[in-house]
């Protein structure tokens, strides 16, 4: 099975075969690789409400690379879900032919539900005993964050809000680093989506915060103080919210020069990681957690079960 997750940030592959039914029901997918490129596909789309050429063109490179891979390995079944920006573009016309003319199956622009969904059943799947549920499953992603409680036997609750670290850096953080005024902007606007979603899922009835995507497995990682992006280290690693606070604090401090000399640090993501940061901490703030465990497994993973 091939799965491709296009968000407002990043297009990620996951090509996969199913586990051996002999592992039991909570084993994980044998990866046959995965892979990830920073394209930006949400670049301005909050201010114009359009997926710019250059970034349509950035994600046809990218997309042409994984067929290619995606034919190499003789996947079955290819399930493509693009996500926030493509949903919010009045030209997502343009986008959806590309991929059809590039991969030769049509994108789905899912729901910020099933984006949630999916991202629940890829996270969950896999989880240590120690964690305990019910969770509250949060997707920080490039123009959304994704709040899902619920248990192994599936969601109970679900919402998308529009708070992802591209769209928050677009919005809010301009300097570099981003002044106090900026950050305040940004952390007022955040905290009245996440307590808006934590009321509607509810999240602060849960036991456990499972984070995913790149802005938290980076957080994770530096706090780890890993001098390299290890993902094996990174997942089901958990944080406390202290440690959280100050990597935060940190990255907002640091102009992008200093953020990218960070060892884990992709560049793609320089930009954009004290956005995503801070919509973690305040997540925590909000919610009470005291912990997060990071995840490696997302919407990837669940984009896949899909196909099995």
């Amino acid at each position: 099975m091939a799965a491709i997750d296009c968000g407002t940030n990043s297009i990620r592959l996951l090509v996969a075969d199913l586990p051996d039914p002999s592992a039991g029901p909570r084993a994980p997918l044998v990866d046959l690789t995965r892979r990830m490129e920073i394209v930006r596909l949400g670049q301005g789309v909050d201010r114009t409400g359009r997926l710019a050429p250059e970034a349509i063109e950035r994600t046809r490179v990218a997309l042409a690379d994984y067929a290619a891979e995606i034919e190499r390995l003789g996947a079955e079944r290819v399930r493509m879900c693009a996500t926030s920006a493509s949903r919010d573009a009045e030209n997502a016309g343009d986008f959806r032919a590309m991929v059809e003319r590039t991969l030769g199956v049509a994108p789905e622009v899912v729901t910020g539900d099933e984006e949630a969904r999916l991202s629940f059943t890829g996270a969950v799947r896999g989880l240590p005993a120690d964690a305990e549920p019910p969770y509250l499953v949060v997707d920080i992603g490039g123009g959304s964050t994704e709040f899902v409680v619920g248990t192994r036997s599936g969601v109970q609750a679900a919402i998308s809000m529009d708070i992802g670290c591209v769209r928050m850096t677009e919005r809010h953080l301009h300097g570099d680093p981003p002044g106090l005024d900026e950050i305040a902007a940004a952390q007022a606007d955040i905290a009245v989506a996440v307590d808006r979603a934590l009321a509607a899922v509810p999240g602060r009835e849960v036991a456990t915060l499972v984070g995913l995507a790149g802005s938290v497995t980076t957080v994770v990682a530096i706090a780890q103080g890993l001098t390299e992006y290890d993902p094996e280290r990174i997942h089901h690693a958990r944080v406390s919210y202290d440690r959280v606070a100050d990597v935060t604090a940190d990255l907002l401090a640091k102009t992008r020069e200093q953020r990218l000399a960070i060892p884990v640090m992709h560049p793609g993501r320089a930009d954009v990681i004290g956005a995503g940061a801070l919509v973690l901490r305040v997540i925590m703030e909000r919610a009470g957690l005291p912990s997060v465990v990071a995840s490696e497994h997302d919407i990837l993973d669940g984009i896949a079960w899909s196909l099995a």
